[in-house]
C-alpha cells in the first residue's frame, strides 16, 4: 500500500522509514522473505525479540508461530522476564503460559534476576497475582519494593503493593520489613494483622503448585526415620523390589517405629499412598 498506493512513499527517490524497527531483526525477516528460512539459533536474543515483533507486525503467522516455539525451548532465568513482556505485549498466549510455567517453577529465582525489575507494571501483576507463583510473601514484597524503587512512579505504587498478600506474613514480618517501608498504608496493614488474627490457618490466600507426588528428592524431599533412607519412593508404584525404589519400617508390636519423610516445602497433602506389607500377608 506505501509503494504502490499513490502515498508520498511510492515517488522516485522517496525514502520509507521503519520506525523502531533494527537493521538487524530487518535484515532476517527480509532473508526469510526471499527465502523461506531463517537462523533462530544463531541470532542474540534481543535481535530474537525483535524479530517475533516485526513478524506479527506483518502478520506472518508461520513464522510468528516457529519464533514462539523456539523461544520456548531457550527460556533461562536471565530472559524469561523479556520474553513474557514481549508475550503480553502481543497477546501470544502460548508463549505466555510457557513463559508463567517457567517462571511458576523458578520463582525464587526469578525474583532476585534483575530482569525481573525491567518488567512492565501489566506484565508484573500478572506473574505476582499467580496462585502458583509460590514463593514467601516476604521475597514478593521485597522484590515488588525493589520495582518501586526501579519505576519511581508514586501512582503504580499502590497498584503493585496490592499484589502482596499481606496476611501471609507473620505478624513479625508485617511489623519490621512492611511497617519500615512505608509502601503500605497504616490501614491497609492494620487491616492485613486483624485478617491474620482471626482467620483460620485454612482460610488464608494461600500459593502453590499442584505437584503429583512431592515426596520425591527432585521436590527435596528426603527420609528422617526408617530404612532405606536414600530410597525414597520415586513415583513409580508398579516396578519396584525389596532392595530400591522405595524407604520402608517393619510393622512391630508395639508401634513405636514409622516411617517419617521430610518435605522440602509446607504442603498441603491431598492424598498418601503406601505399599502394605503386613508379615507378607497383603
Amino acid at each position: 500500500a506505501l509503494l504502490y498506493g499513490g502515498m508520498k512513499e511510492s515517488q522516485p527517490q522517496a525514502e520509507v522509514r521503519l520506525e523502531e524497527t533494527r537493521a538487524e531483526a530487518f535484515s532476517m525477516l527480509l532473508n526469510y522473505l526471499y527465502t523461506g528460512r531463517a537462523s533462530l539459533s544463531s541470532a542474540r536474543e534481543e535481535v530474537l525479540l525483535d524479530f517475533l515483533g516485526l513478524a506479527h507486525r506483518y502478520g506472518l503467522q508461520p513464522l510468528e508461530d516457529s519464533t514462539c516455539e523456539f523461544l520456548r525451548t531457550i527460556l533461562h532465568i536471565n530472559n524469561v522476564c523479556l520474553v513474557f513482556d514481549v508475550a503480553s505485549l502481543y497477546s501470544l498466549s502460548t508463549l505466555n503460559e510457557a513463559c508463567c510455567a517457567y517462571m511458576d517453577r523458578h520463582a525464587p529465582e526469578v525474583l532476585n534476576s534483575d530482569a525481573f525489575l525491567s518488567l512492565s507494571k501489566t506484565a508484573l501483576l500478572t506473574v505476582v497475582r499467580r496462585d502458583s507463583f509460590a514463593v514467601s510473601e516476604k521475597e514478593i514484597f521485597q522484590a515488588l519494593c525493589r520495582w518501586c524503587q526501579q519505576h519511581e512512579d508514586g501512582a503504580d505504587t499502590q497498584e503493585v503493593m496490592s499484589a502482596v498478600r499481606l496476611p501471609l506474613m507473620t505478624l513479625t514480618e508485617m511489623l519490621n520489613v512492611v511497617r519500615p517501608s512505608g509502601l503500605v498504608s497504616p490501614d491497609d496493614l492494620l487491616d492485613a494483622i486483624k485478617t491474620r488474627s482471626e482467620s483460620r490457618n485454612m482460610d488464608l490466600n494461600y500459593r502453590g503448585m499442584l505437584k503429583e507426588n512431592i515426596a520425591t528428592m527432585k521436590h527435596g524431599a528426603q527420609v528422617v526415620k526408617g530404612e532405606l533412607k536414600s530410597s525414597l519412593l520415586d513415583g513409580d508404584t508398579q516396578n519396584y523390589d525389596l532392595d530400591h525404589g522405595f524407604s520402608r519400617h517393619p510393622i512391630e508390636e508395639d508401634g513405636r517405629s514409622g516411617l517419617q519423610v521430610k518435605l522440602g516445602q509446607p504442603s498441603i497433602i491431598n492424598h498418601i499412598r503406601l505399599l502394605l506389607w503386613d508379615r507378607d500377608s497383603r
